[in-house]
């Protein structure tokens, strides 16, 4: 790659996981002058020494832990650093809020540091097969999150037709709440797949500096057609759940401005004999004190 960077020194106290490349695979090593280190939630003496040993600047590590932070790309004097986001593993407690994470590629001209904030199996699937250098595994890292974008879409399509449906028979809010729930998930997933493709276009336009050969960057067009299709599925079910929850909203309103006039009549209803009695008992007080 055309980027320089001084040698790594090697660190016994810094507890990476480190890969290499063999066989045109990915495969665990132990060797500390291997091609890929990474830092999963890295503890303060790993934080020092990728900002004060490796030069990676502390905001754009802490970034890459961030999961408010959008993907972006910069360049250092001795490496970039790409900043991407995929979905985050979905669990029964998120009660139907998909959440999305960071992931920090920092490349050198002969490493690459990947920091995440928690253990994933970022580098299974038939994605990760015949990866020989940097560049292929920076191509598949941001080709493979927009198929993760769009399975989870599947899944908030599903669960918003399922809810749809018993909205329509619940008296409740709780079936409400879920949608606008699964609404706040896809303004997520909207802000993390465009950024992701800012990332991939700029990656394009600088593709010669980072060091991509021409068949490496015919292989960056699919990332790019993969983060259309997806950032137009995303639109498309965020604006069909937008509309249900407008319709949905304005039945409850009109539900409540009935409930509303019903309970003033039965107010009344039961005010007016009250009110006629009070009167006749004060009149009976009044001509009983005449007499």
């Amino acid at each position: 790659m055309a980027i320089d960077v001084k040698p790594f020194p090697l660190r016994s106290a810094i507890h990476a996981k480190k890969y290499a490349f063999i066989g045109n695979k990915i495969v665990p090593t132990e060797d500390e002058a291997s091609t890929i280190h990474m830092y999963i939630n890295p503890v303060d003496t790993e934080r020092k020494y990728l900002v004060e040993t490796l030069n990676i600047d502390a905001h754009n590590l802490q970034s890459s832990l961030d999961p408010n932070e959008l993907a972006r790309m910069e360049f250092e004097p001795d490496h970039a650093a790409l900043i991407i986001k995929r979905p985050k593993r979905y669990s029964a407690q998120d009660n139907f809020l998909f959440k999305v994470e960071s992931i920090g590629l920092f490349v050198f001209r002969k490493r690459l540091i990947i920091v995440l904030s928690e253990e994933i199996p970022l580098f299974d699937g038939k994605q990760f097969l015949h990866i020989g250098s940097i560049e292929d595994v920076i191509l598949k890292l941001l080709f493979v999150p927009s198929g993760h974008f769009e399975e989870h879409l599947k899944v908030i399509s599903m669960c918003s037709e399922e809810l749809e449906g018993e909205v329509n028979k619940a008296t409740g809010n709780r079936q409400l709440i879920s949608m606008f729930t699964l609404e706040k998930s896809l303004v997520y997933y909207l802000n993390a797949i465009g950024s992701n493709g800012r990332v991939i276009e700029k990656l394009r336009l600088n593709a010669a500096k980072l060091g991509f050969d021409p068949d490496q960057c015919r292989f960056h067009r699919r990332p790019c057609h993969r983060k259309r299709q997806c950032n137009e599925q995303a639109q498309i079910y965020s604006q069909v759940l937008s509309s249900l929850m407008d319709a949905r909203a304005s039945s409850f309103r009109t539900t409540s401005t009935l409930m509303m006039k019903n309970l003033n009549a039965l107010v009344i209803a039961v005010a007016i004999p009250t009110f006629f009695a009070s009167v006749r008992r004060h009149v009976g007080i009044f001509g009983h004190d005449r007499i």
